[in-house]
């Protein structure tokens, strides 16, 4: 077997490792567009897990636990809007909540159905394209999710650089009193960005538990969360090297997977250590760099005063 052969199945797992981080990712970047910082990802990912399990479990379809979870997840961010938008708290403080509240509520509600598993996706492979040499394999032999992940980038791309909604969006994170001066409503545009960035990351989260496992268990975000909180910041804001970072930090994943299936000798605990000790390099050269697209320039600033 030649190192090629070896590397297809690594590259793709890769993918699937890294499509739930890219979807939480993805949620926010668009959530920080607007001008709000949410840390609460974790707690969104692992609600929105729990909620696409349970309602898939119970109705015995995954396309509506897949639903479920995304608005769920949208739900449990409207929380941290009530807090920020409407009652001008701290963002940070709020954020950190959420994810409290969010990993809590998951642990409380699902510890009955620890073990258990529900209707999730199957790979379905794409006619044609999966017959491609080793790119077939790594891109084309996935779940229906993996494939819907593929196409949220370049619309994100598209809505922010080139179409009036996405502008007014970006605009409000990076000067809400001009914005305000222009007759645009900042809280409006906010909330538009909070409950968007929630409902993909409770899909990410949704993915875990339909797709990837296929059951429930206590922590399955395993950190992933603030891998997309640390990946946005790598990404500079740009879904394209989201989608990059994303199955970079997958690959990560899956390969120190790998190394404790291979029996190494490496202690388990520092593998497991492996993908966040990444995270804290990623955010060290992504500083050092300093280039690039920039945070939105009222990032995490309250706007009411403003206007």
């Amino acid at each position: 077997m030649t190192w090629w052969e070896m590397m297809v199945p690594l590259l793709a797992a890769a993918v699937q490792s890294g499509t739930p981080i890219l979807y939480a990712t993805l949620g926010e970047i668009f959530t920080e567009r607007s001008g709000v910082l949410n840390l609460g990802v974790e707690g969104v990912m692992i609600a929105g897990a729990f909620a696409a399990f349970l309602t898939a479990k119970l109705t015995g379809s995954p396309v509506l636990g897949f639903l479920a979870g995304g608005i769920f997840g949208a739900g449990l961010a409207a929380v941290h809007g009530l807090v920020c938008i409407g009652f001008q708290g701290n963002q940070v403080v709020s954020g950190l909540a959420l994810t409290i509240l969010g990993v809590g509520l998951a642990d409380y509600l699902g510890t009955p159905f620890i073990g258990q598993s529900a209707p999730g996706f199957d790979p379905v492979p794409v006619p044609g394209l999966a017959d491609i040499p080793a790119l077939g394999s790594i891109l084309f032999r996935h779940d229906p999710l993996v494939y819907a992940s593929y196409a949220i980038p370049p619309v994100m791309w598209i809505f922010f650089r080139n179409t009036r909604w996405g502008l007014r969006l970006r605009s409000v994170g990076e000067y809400p009193a001009a914005a305000a001066a222009a007759g645009l409503n900042v809280a409006m545009f906010r909330w538009v960005g909070v409950l968007v960035g929630g409902f993909l990351a409770g899909l990410g989260g949704a993915y875990l538990s339909l797709a990837y496992t296929h059951l429930w268990t206590s922590g399955l975000t395993a950190g992933r969360g603030w891998i997309a909180v640390a990946l946005v910041i790598f990404a500079f804001w740009h879904p394209a090297r989201a989608m990059v970072g994303a199955y970079f930090f997958g690959g990560v994943m899956a390969f120190q997977f790998r190394l404790q299936a291979t029996g190494t000798h490496i202690p388990s605990s520092l593998l497991l250590m492996l993908p966040y000790a990444l995270t804290i390099l990623v955010l060290v050269f992504s500083s050092w760099r300093g280039r690039g697209d920039r945070a939105p320039a009222f990032l995490g600033i309250n706007a009411e005063p403003l206007e």
